[in-house]
Protein backbone atom coordinates (compact mmCIF):
# COMPACT_ATOMS: atom_id res chain seq x y z
CA UNK A 1 0.00 0.00 0.00
CA UNK A 2 1.33 3.21 -0.89
CA UNK A 3 2.37 5.58 2.69
CA UNK A 4 3.52 8.30 0.94
CA UNK A 5 4.29 10.46 -2.12
CA UNK A 6 6.11 13.25 -3.54
CA UNK A 7 6.05 14.75 -6.95
CA UNK A 8 8.96 16.90 -8.31
CA UNK A 9 10.22 18.16 -11.55
CA UNK A 10 12.93 16.77 -13.93
CA UNK A 11 13.66 19.72 -15.81
CA UNK A 12 17.59 19.13 -16.94
CA UNK A 13 18.90 22.50 -15.56
CA UNK A 14 17.80 21.48 -11.92
CA UNK A 15 21.01 19.80 -12.50
CA UNK A 16 23.97 23.19 -11.34
CA UNK A 17 26.50 21.76 -14.07
CA UNK A 18 23.93 22.17 -16.64
CA UNK A 19 22.95 25.63 -15.68
CA UNK A 20 25.31 27.34 -15.53
CA UNK A 21 25.69 30.62 -14.85
CA UNK A 22 21.65 30.39 -14.00
CA UNK A 23 21.95 28.02 -11.73
CA UNK A 24 20.76 29.62 -8.94
CA UNK A 25 17.69 30.55 -11.04
CA UNK A 26 16.80 27.44 -9.89
CA UNK A 27 18.23 27.22 -6.07
CA UNK A 28 14.82 27.51 -4.52
CA UNK A 29 13.18 24.85 -5.88
CA UNK A 30 15.65 22.35 -5.89
CA UNK A 31 15.34 23.10 -1.84
CA UNK A 32 11.80 22.56 -2.22
CA UNK A 33 12.62 19.64 -3.58
CA UNK A 34 14.98 18.32 -1.16
CA UNK A 35 12.22 19.10 1.60
CA UNK A 36 9.43 16.43 0.18
CA UNK A 37 11.89 13.65 -0.01
CA UNK A 38 13.29 14.35 3.44
CA UNK A 39 10.17 14.03 4.27
CA UNK A 40 9.10 10.96 2.22
CA UNK A 41 12.08 9.08 3.37
CA UNK A 42 11.12 9.74 7.16
CA UNK A 43 7.61 7.43 6.67
CA UNK A 44 9.92 4.71 6.53
CA UNK A 45 8.63 2.80 3.34
CA UNK A 46 9.65 -1.12 2.65
CA UNK A 47 9.78 0.15 -0.65
CA UNK A 48 10.65 3.47 -2.63
CA UNK A 49 9.87 3.45 -6.33
CA UNK A 50 10.96 6.63 -8.58
CA UNK A 51 8.39 6.74 -11.60
CA UNK A 52 8.91 9.37 -14.54
CA UNK A 53 7.94 10.15 -18.15
CA UNK A 54 9.53 7.89 -20.99
CA UNK A 55 9.72 7.87 -25.16
CA UNK A 56 10.36 4.68 -26.98
CA UNK A 57 12.69 4.76 -29.32
CA UNK A 58 15.51 2.09 -30.32
CA UNK A 59 13.79 -0.99 -29.65
CA UNK A 60 13.24 -0.35 -26.13
CA UNK A 61 10.18 -0.10 -24.27
CA UNK A 62 8.90 3.03 -22.60
CA UNK A 63 7.59 1.51 -19.99
CA UNK A 64 10.01 -0.32 -18.34
CA UNK A 65 11.09 -1.14 -14.35
CA UNK A 66 14.99 -0.26 -14.23
CA UNK A 67 16.58 -2.06 -11.17
CA UNK A 68 17.75 0.34 -8.19
CA UNK A 69 21.49 0.64 -9.27
CA UNK A 70 20.68 1.90 -12.97
CA UNK A 71 22.68 4.84 -14.09
CA UNK A 72 21.65 7.91 -16.08
CA UNK A 73 23.38 10.74 -18.11
CA UNK A 74 23.06 14.64 -18.86
CA UNK A 75 25.21 14.51 -22.19
CA UNK A 76 22.33 14.90 -23.84
CA UNK A 77 21.40 18.10 -22.34
CA UNK A 78 25.07 19.55 -22.59
CA UNK A 79 27.21 18.14 -20.27
CA UNK A 80 27.82 14.77 -19.53
CA UNK A 81 27.03 14.79 -16.05
CA UNK A 82 26.46 11.10 -14.57
CA UNK A 83 24.20 9.19 -11.77
CA UNK A 84 25.22 6.03 -10.62
CA UNK A 85 27.63 3.51 -12.52
CA UNK A 86 27.76 1.54 -15.59
CA UNK A 87 26.04 2.47 -18.85
CA UNK A 88 23.39 5.27 -18.94
CA UNK A 89 20.34 3.55 -19.32
CA UNK A 90 17.99 5.97 -17.15
CA UNK A 91 15.27 8.20 -18.91
CA UNK A 92 15.73 12.06 -18.60
CA UNK A 93 12.77 11.98 -15.85
CA UNK A 94 14.19 8.93 -13.55
CA UNK A 95 17.85 10.63 -13.94
CA UNK A 96 16.66 13.57 -12.57
CA UNK A 97 14.93 12.10 -9.74
CA UNK A 98 18.07 9.85 -8.96
CA UNK A 99 20.38 13.03 -8.97
CA UNK A 100 17.62 14.70 -6.49
CA UNK A 101 18.19 11.49 -4.15
CA UNK A 102 21.85 11.23 -4.50
CA UNK A 103 21.58 14.99 -3.31
CA UNK A 104 19.74 14.11 -0.18
CA UNK A 105 22.05 11.13 0.27
CA UNK A 106 19.09 8.90 -0.13
CA UNK A 107 19.45 7.30 -3.20
CA UNK A 108 20.37 3.63 -1.34
CA UNK A 109 16.82 3.54 -0.38
CA UNK A 110 15.50 3.03 -3.71
CA UNK A 111 14.39 -0.11 -5.06
CA UNK A 112 13.00 0.32 -8.03
CA UNK A 113 13.22 2.91 -11.34
CA UNK A 114 9.86 2.58 -12.96
CA UNK A 115 9.82 4.28 -16.67
CA UNK A 116 5.96 4.67 -18.01
CA UNK A 117 5.76 5.80 -21.30
CA UNK A 118 4.42 9.88 -21.82
CA UNK A 119 1.39 8.50 -24.08
CA UNK A 120 0.32 5.70 -22.23
CA UNK A 121 -3.19 5.69 -21.56
CA UNK A 122 -5.20 6.39 -18.19
CA UNK A 123 -6.33 2.45 -17.80
CA UNK A 124 -3.16 1.20 -18.28
CA UNK A 125 -0.88 3.95 -16.11
CA UNK A 126 -3.85 2.99 -13.51
CA UNK A 127 -3.19 -0.49 -13.07
CA UNK A 128 0.75 -0.06 -13.38
CA UNK A 129 0.07 1.97 -10.25
CA UNK A 130 -1.87 -0.46 -8.97
CA UNK A 131 0.97 -3.08 -9.39
CA UNK A 132 3.57 -1.10 -7.87
CA UNK A 133 1.21 -0.13 -4.75
CA UNK A 134 0.92 -3.87 -4.22
CA UNK A 135 5.03 -4.60 -4.08
CA UNK A 136 5.40 -4.47 -0.65
CA UNK A 137 3.25 -3.58 2.69
CA UNK A 138 4.50 -0.10 2.93
CA UNK A 139 5.50 1.65 -0.65
CA UNK A 140 6.54 5.41 -1.34
CA UNK A 141 6.34 6.71 -4.71
CA UNK A 142 8.65 9.47 -5.77
CA UNK A 143 6.95 10.96 -9.09
CA UNK A 144 8.53 12.95 -11.82
CA UNK A 145 6.70 15.16 -13.16
CA UNK A 146 6.36 18.53 -15.27
CA UNK A 147 3.43 20.45 -15.79
CA UNK A 148 2.54 22.69 -18.96
CA UNK A 149 5.38 24.16 -21.50
CA UNK A 150 2.86 26.24 -22.83
CA UNK A 151 3.18 29.25 -19.91
CA UNK A 152 4.47 31.89 -22.22
CA UNK A 153 5.46 32.84 -25.61
CA UNK A 154 9.11 32.16 -24.53
CA UNK A 155 8.39 28.73 -23.42
CA UNK A 156 9.36 25.21 -25.18
CA UNK A 157 5.82 24.83 -26.54
CA UNK A 158 5.14 28.77 -26.79
CA UNK A 159 1.85 30.23 -25.61
CA UNK A 160 -1.36 28.34 -24.80
CA UNK A 161 -3.84 30.25 -23.29
CA UNK A 162 -5.60 27.24 -21.76
CA UNK A 163 -2.28 26.25 -20.08
CA UNK A 164 -2.14 28.13 -16.96
CA UNK A 165 -5.95 27.10 -15.50
CA UNK A 166 -4.77 23.51 -16.97
CA UNK A 167 -1.42 24.06 -14.08
CA UNK A 168 -3.85 25.58 -11.61
CA UNK A 169 -6.57 22.60 -12.00
CA UNK A 170 -3.65 20.18 -11.39
CA UNK A 171 -2.08 22.34 -8.43
CA UNK A 172 -5.07 22.29 -6.98
CA UNK A 173 -5.62 18.05 -7.24
CA UNK A 174 -2.29 17.84 -5.75
CA UNK A 175 -3.00 19.93 -3.23
CA UNK A 176 -6.43 18.06 -2.18
CA UNK A 177 -4.67 14.69 -3.39
CA UNK A 178 -7.44 13.98 -5.55
CA UNK A 179 -7.07 10.70 -6.72
CA UNK A 180 -9.86 11.14 -8.86
CA UNK A 181 -9.32 14.24 -10.21
CA UNK A 182 -5.63 13.04 -11.40
CA UNK A 183 -7.20 10.07 -12.86
CA UNK A 184 -9.61 11.84 -14.88
CA UNK A 185 -6.79 14.31 -16.73
CA UNK A 186 -7.44 13.83 -20.86
CA UNK A 187 -4.49 12.85 -22.27
CA UNK A 188 -5.15 14.44 -25.31
CA UNK A 189 -5.27 17.83 -23.62
CA UNK A 190 -2.69 17.42 -21.89
CA UNK A 191 -0.34 16.56 -24.98
CA UNK A 192 -1.43 19.39 -26.77
CA UNK A 193 -0.38 21.44 -23.55
CA UNK A 194 3.09 19.88 -23.65
CA UNK A 195 1.98 18.91 -19.90
CA UNK A 196 4.93 16.14 -19.98
CA UNK A 197 3.82 14.73 -16.30
CA UNK A 198 0.27 13.47 -17.26
CA UNK A 199 1.22 9.44 -17.30
CA UNK A 200 3.32 9.46 -14.27
CA UNK A 201 0.46 11.32 -12.40
CA UNK A 202 -2.04 9.06 -13.78
CA UNK A 203 0.34 6.17 -12.07
CA UNK A 204 0.20 8.17 -8.59
CA UNK A 205 -3.46 7.88 -8.86
CA UNK A 206 -3.76 4.26 -9.20
CA UNK A 207 -1.17 3.76 -6.78
CA UNK A 208 -2.93 5.63 -4.27
CA UNK A 209 -7.14 4.79 -4.70
CA UNK A 210 -6.44 2.19 -2.23
CA UNK A 211 -5.07 3.94 0.52
CA UNK A 212 -7.52 6.70 -0.15
CA UNK A 213 -10.37 4.43 0.39
CA UNK A 214 -8.59 3.34 3.82
CA UNK A 215 -8.36 7.27 5.41
CA UNK A 216 -6.83 9.43 2.77
CA UNK A 217 -3.96 11.70 2.44
CA UNK A 218 -2.69 15.01 4.60
CA UNK A 219 -3.30 18.07 2.32
CA UNK A 220 -0.64 20.12 1.96
CA UNK A 221 0.21 23.58 -0.27
CA UNK A 222 2.05 22.72 -3.66
CA UNK A 223 5.20 24.29 -4.22
CA UNK A 224 4.93 25.86 -8.01
CA UNK A 225 6.59 27.94 -9.91
CA UNK A 226 7.59 28.84 -14.01
CA UNK A 227 10.64 30.26 -14.86
CA UNK A 228 10.83 29.14 -17.99
CA UNK A 229 7.38 29.06 -19.10
CA UNK A 230 7.15 25.74 -17.78
CA UNK A 231 4.93 24.86 -14.63
CA UNK A 232 7.15 23.23 -12.33
CA UNK A 233 5.05 21.54 -8.81
CA UNK A 234 7.15 19.92 -5.81
CA UNK A 235 4.28 18.64 -3.64
CA UNK A 236 4.02 15.84 -0.73
CA UNK A 237 1.23 12.94 -0.18
CA UNK A 238 1.18 10.87 3.03
CA UNK A 239 -1.06 9.10 4.93
CA UNK A 240 -2.78 10.32 7.72
CA UNK A 241 -1.70 8.14 9.85
CA UNK A 242 1.76 8.22 8.45
CA UNK A 243 2.58 11.81 8.61
CA UNK A 244 6.05 12.93 9.66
Amino acid sequence: MIVAAAVCPHPPLIVPELAGRAAGELDNLRLACGRVLRSLVRTEPDALIVVGGAAGGGGRPATVMYPPDAAGSFAPWGVDVRVGDGAPVLPLSLAVGRWLLEREGVHGRVTGFQAVAFDAPPEACARLGRRLAGTAPRVALLVMADGSACLSEKAPGYLDPRARSYDDHVRHVLEGADTQALAALDPEEAEELSFAGRAALQVLAGAACDARERGGFRERKVYYEEPYGVGYFVSLWTRRADAP
